[in-house]
């Protein structure tokens, strides 16, 4: 007898600016970032109609939300101040709800009051609280304008700081369990503050602070945090975490970022956040098909005409 593949469970869906988001239709959030710094030079946007063209290229290559950042990640670079971000991600906010109507519109920030001009002077759709509620006023921004929010895991690491040393006893799982946990708490406390259920996203954040070996850990047990309830949200792109395991510098990381991006999708992830939308949404697509969740586009091959 045959016994049926084994498919992970289907994950919560996912509703934004009055669209659905489930295994049978992924999203794709691209990544605008307006900074003349990030960390892969291929996305550094600085200038507006550089960033006007990205967000054109990543509508028409599939993209389903457009994420917006004004501030590097990571340690190095310059200080930006609150209103030096504003300065960068309003316009274009306003600009591209104005370009593309339907487009779900999400801002990258820690900070409460940049979300709050955002909201107030563009609109949005999703705040991606990118360093796990490091200002506790942001949640009740996103709550207040009935944004999605996306909770993360950053180890309790303060904003645009690098991992060093860092350990999650007991090694090797102890990473999975302090996700999960600070995932489940922080989603918790959005859903407490006003933020709708099918709202809410939980985002293990590889790379911040993790290790490679954290990072690898928490992909592989994507299903688990699936488990949790929410649509989760997965940013691989191009990530530290892709250029340790095959020694590549982010120019060379497609095809490490294409292979994570299949394994979260067959374990559950709603969301991918991608530099490369059109290779991107091509993966996902093929992953719900495979899934059996996702029909094929055509299906003609061997059907009596």
């Amino acid at each position: 007898m045959t016994v049926p593949a084994r498919v992970p469970a289907p994950p919560a869906v996912l509703r934004l600016r009055g669209r659905e988001f489930s295994a049978a239709r992924p999203a794709v959030m691209a990544i605008v970032n307006r900074t003349p710094d990030s960390f892969w030079s291929g996305n550094r946007h600085s200038d507006l109609d550089s960033a006007r063209r990205a967000l054109d290229e990543a509508v028409e290559s599939g993209a389903d939300v457009v994420d917006v950042g004004g501030v590097r990640a990571g340690q190095e670079g310059p200080v930006v101040s609150a209103e030096e971000e504003v300065e960068r991600v309003v316009p274009f906010l306003a600009l591209a709800r104005d370009a593309h109507p339907d487009l779900v519109l999400s801002l990258d920030t820690w900070r409460a009051s940049v979300a709050s001009t955002a909201a107030a002077e563009a609109g949005l759709d999703l705040v991606n609280d990118t360093w796990q509620g490091a200002d506790p006023d942001l949640v009740h921004v996103a709550a207040s304008v009935g944004a999605g929010y996306v909770v993360s895991h950053t180890g309790g690491l303060p904003p645009r700081t690098d991992p060093v040393g860092v350990t999650y006893p007991p090694e090797p799982l102890g990473v999975v369990d302090d996700a999960l946990r600070v995932l489940g708490e922080g989603a918790a406390r959005a859903v407490e503050a006003g933020v709708a259920a099918d709202r809410v996203l939980v985002d293990p954040t590889l790379d911040f602070g993790k290790t490679t070996a954290h990072s690898l850990t928490l992909l592989r047990h994507t299903e688990a945090v699936v488990a949790l309830g929410f649509p989760v949200l997965q940013a691989l792109s191009r990530k530290d975490f892709v250029g340790e395991t095959l020694a590549l510098e982010a120019d060379d990381r497609l095809e490490g970022t294409l292979a994570a991006t299949a394994v979260a999708a067959w374990l559950g992830a709603t969301v991918f956040r991608a530099h490369d939308v059109r290779a991107t949404r091509r993966v996902v697509d093929m992953v719900a098909s495979i899934r059996g969740d996702r029909a094929p586009a055509v299906s003609v091959r061997g059907v009596p005409s």
